[in-house]
């Protein structure tokens, strides 16, 4: 029976860093990627269509430290 491995998460950058405009530009950067990758994948498939959803997972964290940060004012 063969051992099921999981993938270890990329190592990601600590968010809760940033400034808010860092934040803001990170959030934007983001948005475009998620745009142009979205609109190659509606006109070729995408190879690995699960970068969308770390993409789209990603801006959700991003909004979510940002929400933080200007709460926490």
């Amino acid at each position: 029976m063969a051992a099921t491995t999981k993938k270890a998460k990329a190592p990601s950058q600590d968010k809760s860093a940033l400034g808010a405009g860092e934040l803001r530009k990170e959030i934007a950067a983001a948005l475009d990627k998620r745009a142009k990758m979205k609109f190659a994948h509606g006109v070729t498939p995408m190879k690995n269509p699960l970068e969308l959803r770390h993409v789209r997972r990603e801006i959700a964290r991003l909004k979510t430290h940002l929400r933080m940060k200007e709460a926490a004012k």
